[in-house]
């Protein structure tokens, strides 16, 4: 399937691309065009940063995972305690980097657990 030509043609504008954006779907974002943006307005109205995030953001993002990860470890891993910490996280982080770091928080548990033999594999369940 071939992009739309109004994005197959190189454009030096930005604002001209952003202004293309809305009238396309989401999936044609720059992506086959060769043209970058660094930022997308989808129809409904938000808008999505295709940038790389700054030191700062990154920083951000980090320092709120830090304080989440810490509110879950001292409330025993309940998160109903530390919703606002998750929301802060959620927010200040791009949601790939959050699905990432809740991924590799069970991990961790799971391996800290397994070299502690403290591991208790889930039962078995029967097969009918």
């Amino acid at each position: 399937m071939a992009a739309p030509a109004a994005l197959r043609m190189r454009t030096k504008s930005r604002s001209h691309v952003l202004s293309l954006l809305p009238s396309l779907p989401a999936l044609w974002i720059c992506i086959r065009s060769g043209v970058t943006a660094s930022a997308v307005r989808l129809p409904e109205g938000r808008v999505i940063k295709m940038s790389a995030p700054s030191m700062e953001e990154r920083k951000a993002c980090w320092g709120a995972r830090d304080e989440y990860w810490k509110c879950l470890d001292e409330n025993m891993e309940d998160a109903s305690r530390c919703q606002k910490l998750r929301c802060s996280f959620e927010s200040r982080c791009p949601q790939q980097w959050v699905k990432y770091f809740d991924k590799r928080r069970d991990f961790l548990k799971y391996k800290e657990q397994l070299e502690a033999g403290e591991y208790q594999p889930p039962g078995t369940t029967e097969k009918s």
